[in-house]
């Protein structure tokens, strides 16, 4: 029999009372996984109770102890990093190298979390007035909660999790209902660094289970990574209710090509851009910008690399790209390749058939050439293998171009050129520049920090922000009787 999921509450493993089920499969072989529960009825309610239970006890764990989880976590998550990215690519179809480098992001951010007691630190102003001082620290929100996408498995609840802990929150993980099988990995492993029972809790689910959390007059803050139209219902949803929110949604980010680029340097990194993990990721280079006479040698270029692209299952090591992650969206993404074809783009490389593994749900890298900025498939976000060729005359053109998107999350420029990546940079309407760069992922000392309808909040997850997004400022002003030189001192 299929294995059926359990919530993860307290500690320990609850059936729960779900009479919807759905399913989790190995992309590459359409072969059934697991089953997860989808209406999360009591174990929501069930999770909240544990959470609020556990808080005020790891509260009061000394920051440094926190800390110490976090080193052990880290340990663990080295130790069985092998096993987290077979397990991410089995559930999502990734490629392996792909996989291993999402759980290396993630424990970055654990090691963020480790140097909690030294960026957590609050500040002292002595003296503000004769015997008073002023003090501010920093203290956690209570329960609060994540819900992340199937794309990162690993990453994103890492993202979370570790932070949101070693800042003495109690957390509440509800995973993508599609990969959440490297979820409750991740939350095992936490319990054996040392996490203490009932800080940490897993409840699966769909709609009603989010809007569970969101409605929850216990869980003070929401994490959300997914589509545009879900991050802005979770924002508007959550903020109205008095809640915190980070709600980071989608993407259509540009690449603007010059014509000094180099394309031996240049093509490799739009390949991983557009293509890598089948173009399902929010940082995906899914527009190129051409400029002036680059397109024809760049398509080129382009054109002959996507044919010489492996597309298989992601757990055989000589293969470039993956499945996507269900037949269903392998078919919406086909639909936007069809409204391509129908709105006049050039189609140079279609990915629609190929040789490779039945069952599986699997298009190849396919390329447009000659599209419109008002076309569809310049300005939708279509989570998959699809690259659009835009071509514009000069480089303030093509970023005029690239700021009529409603979306902000990252743009590159490929150039040799130190005036044209200022121009770019300072002109971009964008949260995450890159020059030279594919994928231009800040490292987790920095924040995610998508602009538009990318994002929705004030501070952004990792880095600075992250801590500071799971913890509320508290000012005490203190005066001491007989200080600072006073009668009563001096008698």
């Amino acid at each position: 029999m299929v294995k059926r999921l359990q919530h993860l509450i307290g500690k320990h493993l609850v059936q729960g009372d779900s009479a919807t089920w759905g399913q989790v499969y190995d992309p590459a072989t359409g072969t059934l996984l697991a089953e997860v529960p989808l209406d999360a009825g009591e174990s929501v309610t069930l999770a909240v109770r544990e959470a609020v239970a556990a808080f005020p006890s790891w509260k009061a764990t000394p920051i440094l102890h926190r800390a110490r989880v976090m080193f052990r976590y880290r340990e663990l998550l080295e130790r069985y990093r092998e096993d987290l990215a077979r397990m991410v690519t089995l559930e999502h179809g990734k490629t392996l190298d792909d996989a291993n480098g999402e759980v290396g992001r993630g424990i970055e951010v654990v090691e963020v979390a480790a140097s909690a007691p030294s960026l957590l630190k609050g500040e002292t102003l002595t003296d503000v007035a004769r015997g008073i001082d002023t003090t501010m620290v920093r203290v956690p929100l209570g329960v609060v909660a994540g819900i992340t996408p199937f794309n990162f498995p690993a990453m994103i609840p890492l993202w979370m999790m570790p932070l949101a802990l070693v800042a003495g929150n109690s957390f509440i993980l509800k995973p993508s209902e599609r990969t959440p099988l490297t979820s409750m990995r991740l939350a095992e492993l936490l319990f054996e660094a040392g996490l203490p029972e009932g800080v940490l809790n897993v409840v699966h689910g769909g709609r009603e289970t989010v809007d569970a959390l969101l409605s929850s007059p216990e869980v003070k803050a929401i994490s959300f990574v997914g589509s545009q139209p879900v991050a802005e219902y979770v924002y508007r949803t959550a903020s109205g209710l008095g809640k915190r929110v980070q709600a980071l949604g989608g993407a259509k980010n540009y690449h603007v090509v010059m014509a000094d680029a180099d394309l031996t340097r240049t093509v490799p990194a739009l390949m991983q851009s557009a293509f890598g993990a089948a173009g399902e990721r929010c940082l995906a280079g899914s527009v190129v910008i051409a400029v002036g006479d680059v397109a024809g040698p760049l398509l080129a270029h382009l054109r002959n690399a996507a044919d010489r692209w492996r597309v298989g299952s992601g757990l055989d090591a000589d293969v470039d790209m993956g499945p996507l992650i269900r037949a269903e969206h392998r078919d919406r993404v086909a639909g936007y390749v069809e409204a391509g074809i129908e709105e006049g783009a050039e189609l140079i490389r279609d990915g629609r058939t190929g040789d490779w593994p039945t069952g599986g749900f699997f298009l190849g890298p396919t390329i447009f050439d000659r599209v419109q900025p008002e076309m569809t498939i310049a300005r939708e976000e279509i989570f998959g293998p699809v690259l659009s060729v835009i071509r514009e005359p000069d480089l303030p053109s093509a970023v005029r171009t690239a700021n009529r998107s409603r979306f902000g999350n990252t743009a590159t420029i490929y150039t040799e050129s130190g005036g044209a990546a200022r121009y770019f940079r300072e002109h971009i309407e964008a949260g995450m520049v890159g020059v030279n760069v594919g994928v231009a992922a800040p490292v987790a000392v920095f924040p995610f920090a998508g602009w538009k309808q990318s994002f929705y909040g004030d501070l952004h997850a990792t880095g600075m922000d992250g801590l500071l997004f799971y913890t509320e400022r508290q000012v005490i002003t203190a005066r001491w009787w007989g200080g600072n030189g006073s009668p009563r001192l001096a008698e």
